[in-house]
Parts: C-alpha cells; structure tokens; sequence
C-alpha cells in the first residue's frame, strides 16, 4: 500500500522528492564504487563536505563553480524545453570566454562602462554561434544535434589558434592570453566570485521569461506539441530562432563570467573544462526546469569544489566526481522514469476500480 501511495503521489509536481531520491540512490551507489578503490566511503564523503560547505572558503569556492552551471544548465535546458536541440554549450561558453579574454584586455573604457559592455558582448558571442547553427537549420533543414555539436570543435580549435599565435603571452607557461585588466575583475578582496549574483539574476528573470511571458509559454507549447503550437498561432520559425539566440547567449555569459569573475582573469587553452557538458547534464536531471537545474548547478558546484579536496586529502582521483556526477544523472533520470510510468498505471487502475464500483 505504501509504494501505491508513494508512486500515485509523486508526479510530475513533486519535482523535488524525485531530485531527492535521485541524489541519495547516487550517493548510495556511489559508496559501492569507492569502497571497490579500497576507500572509506565515510572518509571521502567527510573531506567532500569539509572542502565544499564547511567553511567560508569552501562556500567561495563553491559558488564560484556554480556561477557558470547555472547558466550552461539553463542553456540547455531552455532550448530542450522549446523542442530545440542545443548541444552547443562547450562552444557557446568558449565564444563567451574569448570575446570577454580580449575585450578585457584591450577595451579603454573605465570599469562602470566596460563591465557590462563585456559581458553582454559574451552574450552576444555565444548567441551568434548559436544562432549560426539555427540558421544552418532554417536554411538547409541541417539537423540542429549535429551542427551545435561540430561547432563545439570549432570553436575549441578556433580559440585555441588565437590563444597560441596573434594573442599569446609570451610570459605564460600555457597557452593563453594576458590578464584582463584588474578593474574589470569581478573578485573582491576575499576572492568572492560576484559574477555569481550576475548568474542568479539571470536565473530568476529566465524564469520569468519562462513561466510568465508570452514567448515562454510559446516555446512550451513548441516543445510539447509543435502542430498545436502552429495551428494555436505561434511563430514558430521566430520562436526557434529566439529560443536558440538566448540559449547560446547564457552559455556565452558564463564563459564572460569566468573571465571576469574566475581566478586566473585570463583565457588559457583549455578553459572551462566540463562546463559546457555538466550543463547539459544539468538540464537532463532538471528536466528542463528552470528552478531545478539551478538548484543542481548549486549541488553540482559543490562536488566540483569537495572533489579537488578529496584528491588531496584521500588520493582518489577528482576524476570520480565525473563519475559520481554521471550516477547521479542516471539516478534522477531513472527515478524519475520509474515513478511517471508506474504512477500512472496505479492512478489509472485506481479510477477504473472507482468507475467499475459506481
């Protein structure tokens, strides 16, 4: 009786209980696998904590790797919710990152004017790379999957051309670009990563662009149903290109919001690491919800930031929080598939015994 209650009263609203199981089913599986590696679960799990909350300096760091998942989360999950295939977030970031690397550097404007310039100029790069790949779709029926997916290495390759010759610095161990000019950074003296409250305010209003506009409601209905959307009086063919321009414009902003509000200040090749695809892990264990995949980006950012702890303090490898991370995904996603199809068998089955006793 109490798995039928648990599966008819866990829908779809109860986003937050099924996120829950998901992450203790992840953490539960996640014990098997360091205990394997000769590990105490107990230990690894002890220094995550220590170095990702427990402390002013682990909150730092913490929300410092937060700042750009929210943003490439909702990247994807945005355009997944219009029905629009975004997978071009590593690119749309590195777009984001170079455009904010060299106008900090060569922009002589003072900091009240060249910080926003900056930034929205970010947006704007990782929106026309998006919107390159909307219009490949518009145009030429290219499968939008494949081309935000080939710009990726594009932009990787490109970026990492002008990091390695015209922009090089000469005194770097790495490929990379000079510092940015110190006014432009967004760090205060504690090294508190301001961008962050620039990446929750965007949160909160693409939330309301989602849940409260027009066009947000729009760019459901797309996802949902396209041919009741068209017949319903939609644009589609605007809606697409919007949802595109601003999925590929957040992706941008946090890669400007790294330059800015990072640590080394500077585009080096290899920026970003999983950035762009922890977003769209994000996104999937969201389910494209706009206030649930900012609340994994905060999770995620806090494994992020206990992960290089757990390196130093017990020897297993960072590299287990991709793991980690990725169980954790098939976790939520699985749960949540589990609970949507059994829990509505139980419903249906419990209104035909109602029809059936009248």
């Amino acid at each position: 009786m109490l798995t039928c209650w648990v599966l008819v009263h866990m829908g779809r609203n109860n986003k937050f209980v099924i996120g829950g199981i998901g992450i203790v089913a992840g953490l539960l599986v996640s014990i098997f696998v360091i205990k394997i590696q000769g590990n105490s679960p107990v230990e690894v799990y002890k220094v995550l904590f220590d170095y990702s909350v427990a402390s002013s300096f682990s909150w730092i760091s913490t929300l410092d790797n937060t700042t750009p998942l929210i943003l490439t989360g909702l990247s994807a999950a945005i355009a997944w919710r219009a029905g629009a295939i975004n997978l071009g977030q590593p690119g749309q970031f590195l777009m984001g990152a170079i455009v904010a690397a060299l106008l900090g550097i060569y922009v002589p404007f003072p900091w009240w004017f060249s910080i926003p310039l900056i930034l929205v100029a970010s947006a704007l790069g990782g929106a026309l790379w998006s919107g390159f790949a909307a219009l490949l779709r518009q145009k030429y029926a290219m499968d939008e999957f494949v081309s935000t997916l080939m710009l990726n290495f594009v932009a990787e390759y490109s970026t990492t051309y002008l990091v390695t010759y015209p922009f090089l610095d000469p005194k770097a161990y790495v490929a990379s670009t000079v510092a940015i000019k110190k006014a432009f950074t967004l760090s205060t003296v504690d090294q508190f990563n301001e961008g962050f409250y620039v990446a929750v305010a965007v949160a909160i209003f693409s939330w309301w662009v989602v849940e409260r506009w027009k066009i947000g409601y729009e760019w459901e209905m797309m996802g949902l149903n396209p041919r009741f959307a068209r017949v319903g009086g939609c644009k589609i063919r605007n809606n697409y290109m919007w949802v595109m321009l601003y999925s590929g414009a957040l992706s941008g902003l946090a890669g400007g919001l790294l330059i800015l509000g990072g640590t080394q200040h500077r585009f080096m090749k290899g920026i970003g690491g999983n950035f762009g695809w922890d977003g769209v892990m994000l996104a999937m264990i969201g389910n494209n919800d706009v206030s649930m995949t900012a609340l994994f980006a905060l999770f995620f950012g806090a494994l992020k930031s206990g992960g290089i702890g757990m390196e130093f303090e017990t020897g297993v490898p960072s590299e287990f929080i991709m793991v980690m991370e990725a169980v954790i995904v098939v976790s939520v996603v699985a749960t949540r598939s589990i609970i949507e199809f059994y829990g509505g068998r139980v419903r249906a089955f419990l209104k035909a015994r109602k029809v059936v006793k009248r």
